[in-house]
């Protein structure tokens, strides 16, 4: 019972003074009752005597105990050093290239080279040099020179759109997600949990192939930025542009016109990439059926190449739906828009969702001059990453 609680040496000079209690054969006993060594239980006899007493914080004498293994082995540190440095990354030489740096290969790598210690004493020397697990982390993002700008620039253009009055909005496209009783829901696997009876959990498929009838859905989101209002169309076909412009539309006619009934000026902030990607020709005609369907001004802003995480419908929207629909199969279409649509967020967060059984083909090719009929306006200030497509004729 003492034992958790006593130092090495509070635990020899406890059974050295139980050992003198028995008198002759309490050694013995002693050892055998607690699984001391008999030279420990021997060694705290001596130490109960005035004359060899250790100083006060000392627990074994000066030089005594087993030595460092660095001492016992002058190379070891080196030759663990060489292994596990980041600059042996990439050099042909270095034996461990190619095999997970574990403690235990570690130590058998070491033995090849004749040093002898167990992966317990390679984790504890690792420590000692200054190292730690880590995993890897996303910190390198591809730089250009105008970055920077164009954020500026896509925040004047937001605030001068919102000062007017005229709506504003953020778009993107998440990965297909399959449809059914799978564990993997967005972003991967669907690995949350929710409270539910003791040993009654959700069973679901151990395998996640594409279910041949219920398929996969596109969820496209439209965030009003100014009202902090979401709208999701849940597509069943293919992720195009001009699905991406029909999310478009139907927010418009089913939430937009309603809200900003004197606008004239459409503010849509995007990804470089994608179905409504920058030089997607599909995007740029089918937003010029919806500016003359409309007769709004539409103003594109995209965002640089590899920022696509600093959308803010992602941190404001998406990831929220997340949270929501995690340790959830998505079973069924309706289980979907029922989960998106009840997302919402202290900070007052509402979304419309909608499923969107339209079909739409992949491949739609765009000729020069069908491209040449859209009235697409450059900006001074990169062009091919902001512009403006305006009606052909004034709506009625």
């Amino acid at each position: 019972m003492l034992s958790p609680y006593l130092d090495e040496r509070q635990r020899r000079l406890w059974a050295a003074a139980e050992s003198q209690t028995y008198g002759y054969g309490g050694v013995t006993a002693v050892s055998v009752a607690t699984g001391m060594s008999r030279a420990t239980i021997a060694q705290g006899v001596f130490e109960l005597a005035e004359e060899t007493r250790l100083p006060a914080g000392r627990i074994r004498r000066a030089g005594g105990g087993r030595k460092p293994l660095t001492e016992t082995d002058p190379t070891l540190r080196a030759d663990l050093e060489r292994l596990v440095a980041p600059t042996t990354r990439g050099d042909p030489q270095s034996p461990l290239l190619w095999t997970v740096k574990s403690v235990r290969n570690l130590a058998s790598e070491l033995g090849t080279m004749g040093h002898r210690l167990c992966p317990s004493a390679v984790r504890h020397l690792l420590h000692e040099m200054g190292y730690s697990l880590q995993a890897n982390r996303k910190t390198k993002e591809p730089v250009r020179a105008d970055r920077d700008a164009q954020f500026g620039y896509l925040n004047e253009t937001v605030t001068a759109f919102q000062s007017e009055g005229q709506p504003v909005v953020s778009i993107d496209a998440k990965k297909k997600e399959l449809v059914g009783d799978f564990p993997y829901g967005p972003y991967g696997k669907n690995s949350g949990k929710e409270w539910r009876p003791k040993g009654e959990p959700d069973e679901v498929r151990v395998y996640d192939f594409v279910d041949k009838y219920l398929g996969r859905i596109t969820p496209f989101g439209v965030l009003d930025v100014t009202r902090n209002e979401g709208y999701v169309n849940v597509g069943i076909d293919h992720d195009t542009a001009e699905f991406a412009v029909q999310s478009l539309r139907r927010w418009w006619t089913g939430i937009g016109q309603s809200l900003y009934p004197q606008a004239t000026r459409l503010l849509i902030t995007a990804d470089g990439g994608g179905s409504n990607g920058a030089r997607v020709r599909l995007w740029k005609t089918a937003l010029q059926a919806l500016c003359d369907e409309t007769g709004l001004s539409i103003t594109v802003c995209h965002l640089p190449p590899g920022t696509s995480k600093w959308n803010k419908i992602e941190h404001r929207m998406f990831s929220f739906i997340t949270l929501n629909w995690r340790g959830k199969p998505l079973r069924s279409y309706e289980i979907i828009v029922n989960l998106i649509g009840a997302t919402t967020t202290a900070a007052g967060l509402k979304i419309r969702c909608e499923l969107d059984e339209h079909t739409y083909p992949a491949g739609v090719k765009v000729t020069d001059a069908q491209l040449a009929t859209v009235n697409l306006h450059r900006h001074d200030f990169h062009g091919d990453w902001n512009y403006t497509i305006t009606p052909h004729q004034t709506v009625a």
